[in-house]
């Protein structure tokens, strides 16, 4: 009875799935996202493929850990990866647990992401081809119960993300695994040059056997060899890690769609004196009980630290005192959409009369007292520890980003706000924030432009007439501070109405709502000229920074490492010319994407159709 219900359930949930990707294949930018990855995907899987038929099987171990561990951290990098079916969607059902998870299982199964693994895993079957015809048809139960196991742990993983970022301590480690992650994409050539360069590829290929990951080319390679006893041990490991990650995310989903907030104790009620009172108290209790705003502020302090951590691993101490920067300038990019993120709670706000001003300067200082400390310790301490001679450079960056950042929060949080589903209506997945992810991106990249070019005549001064720099940029921390908010005080006393309106109903209520959003404005450009920018914005440092700064200064400080510095094994006289065309390449791809934002912004928006505009009026 039992197993039939969860093969009816699993049946309908798959068509589901199906009839959700056929609808999504009418939208031409997911279409587009779609085929990108796919045709990526298969890339990869064919080198894993390839790998495995020149008989390198210590590489094949490796590289179906990377596919699992991809699996694993990939769906909590993208915000939860793909939920077209939430669990809460069938709560009201009369299902048992263990039906619904076995039918959601069976709808993850049917996407691209399990087509392309399994691809990648025929590598398996590449590898038992070399070795007997038992070995194949071993491969065939092996590579099935891999690929299982990689829905599993990336389900898994996905759950028990949601409930730590349901606790603050847990919020802290989410957002460490996720700074990390970003900060690899970055920086990871440091990692893999250091791979490269040590003993380390038969240890890596050991571990990489040991793991769960490795347990279906163990399984082949003992088939091979006629050890049945290690096969059965393999895929026996295999059958049982999948039934208790699938026992385990089935408990998750219950507390998902069953929790509430009972017996959370009660908190100290505000007790302000005066409103600058009220608005800073109000603010500060924001940013101390809201888990998603802590978790954002940890992973942008761990992501600067990340980023100019990892080249130690070559011996390049030169980044470290930028970590307190990159910080700042990466919190910026984060809190730039914090009137988004109030959603219709703004309201509370708009009802108080000339609260605006207020409210800008309270959400200000909130910024500066979480990152303001932190960047500060950080610049310093790790400046000290590099032992270069940058402390007024860096001293006088950093003050310049801070006040910068606190302004342009503010300015981009009211002129191109992102609406966002209000917090009482989220999933009980907290990745998924309901963010447009398209506008919410491109606000991002802007801002990391903008906050950067903020700390630009404190650098200049700096690096000219040396300790003259702090006061120049505490004085453009000042007026970026003052000036930003003024200009964000006023815009949300003459449009605070238009903001609420666009909180509430989004971007459909006609271009009152949407016309100074210069997300939506970058939406109306060619949609190759959105990739290729997305793409220079994106990996513009790789040309930069690993290809042309890095290797000029290991020249500079004749360093004889090599790496993977395209420039380093040129012949002599052409290592400069290639450093300089590296350092124009990437500073061409950022260019080209601030040219395109800045095309956008001039364009102008098409007012909604007066039938979509009645469709979203709230009943009366």
């Amino acid at each position: 009875m039992a197993v039939g219900l969860t093969v009816a359930t699993g049946h309908t949930l798959v068509r589901m799935r199906l009839a959700a990707l056929r609808h999504s294949l009418r939208d031409a930018n997911k279409v587009s996202w779609i085929a990108s990855g796919a045709f990526i995907g298969v890339v990869l899987a064919g080198g894993t493929v390839w790998l495995a038929a020149r008989g390198d099987h210590d590489v094949v171990a490796v590289a179906i850990a990377v596919w699992m561990l991809g699996w694993v951290v990939g769906p909590l990098f993208a915000g939860g990866g793909d939920e077209t079916l939430k669990p809460e969607y069938f709560t009201m059902l009369p299902l048992p647990p263990r039906a619904l998870s076995g039918g959601l299982l069976a709808a993850a199964m049917a996407g691209v992401a399990p087509v392309v693994s399994l691809l990648a895993l025929l590598s398996l079957a590449v590898v038992g081809a070399q070795l007997s015809v038992v070995a194949v048809l071993v491969s065939v139960p092996a590579l099935l119960l891999q690929l299982l196991c990689f829905v599993l742990a990336s389900r898994l993983a996905v759950a028990i993300y949601g409930v730590l970022l349901q606790v603050r301590s847990g919020a802290v480690l989410a957002a460490l695994v996720n700074a990390f992650i970003l900060a690899f994409t970055a920086q990871g050539w440091a990692l893999i040059a250091a791979y490269i360069t040590t003993d380390v590829q038969g240890a890596m290929a050991q571990a990489a056997r040991i793991a769960p990951s490795g347990w279906g080319l163990v399984a082949v390679e003992a088939a091979g060899r006629g050890d049945w006893l290690q096969v059965l041990l393999a895929l026996a490991g295999l059958l049982l890690l999948a039934a208790l990650m699938f026992v385990a995310w089935s408990a998750l989903l219950v507390r998902r769609t069953t929790a509430t907030r009972a017996g959370v104790p009660p908190r100290r009620p505000l007790t302000a004196s005066d409103a600058h009172g009220a608005a800073a108290g109000k603010e500060l209790r924001t940013w101390t009980r809201d888990l998603l705003y802590g978790h954002r502020a940890v992973f942008a302090i761990a992501y600067g630290v990340f980023f100019c951590l990892m080249p130690i691993a070559i011996g390049w101490k030169g980044m470290l005192p930028w970590a307190g920067a990159a910080a700042v300038v990466m919190g910026g990019a984060m809190f730039s959409n914090l009137y988004g993120a109030d959603g219709t709670a703004y309201w509370s706000t708009l009802m108080v009369p000339g609260s605006a001003r207020l409210d800008i300067r309270a959400r200000q200082r909130a910024f500066l007292l979480v990152f303001g400390p932190p960047a500060l310790l950080i610049t310093v301490l790790f400046t000290w520890w590099s032992g270069t001679d940058t402390w007024p450079v860096v001293l006088s960056v950093v003050p310049a980003l801070l006040g910068g950042a606190a302004g342009l929060v503010v300015l981009a949080s009211v002129y191109a706000a992102v609406p966002t589903t209000d917090a009482h209506k989220r999933s009980g997945n907290p990745l998924n924030s309901g963010e447009n992810e398209g506008e919410a991106m491109g606000l991002v990249y802007v801002m990391l432009l903008l906050v950067s070019l903020t700390a630009g005549p404190a650098l200049i001064v700096a690096l000219n007439a040396s300790w003259w720099g702090v006061p120049v940029g505490l004085a453009t921390a000042v007026l970026a501070w003052w000036w930003f908010g003024r200009l964000a005080a006023a815009r949300l006393d003459a449009r605070g109405p238009e903001l609420l309106t666009l909180l509430r109903h989004g971007r459909t209520t006609g271009d009152q709502a949407s016309v100074t959003s210069l997300s939506a404005k970058v939406q109306l450009l060619p949609k190759w000229q959105r990739y290729l920018a997305g793409f220079c914005l994106g990996f513009g440092a790789i040309p930069l920074f690993p290809q042309a700064v890095v290797p000029a200064i290991f020249k500079l400080n004749d360093n004889p490492a090599t790496v993977w510095f395209l420039a380093l094994y040129a012949p002599g006289p052409w290592q400069w010319p290639i450093i300089v065309a590296m350092a124009c390449l990437g500073l061409g791809m950022y260019g080209y994407g601030a040219a395109l934002y800045y095309r956008a912004s001039k364009l102008t928006l098409p007012a909604a159709d007066s039938a979509e505009e009645e469709a979203v009026q709230p009943a009366s």
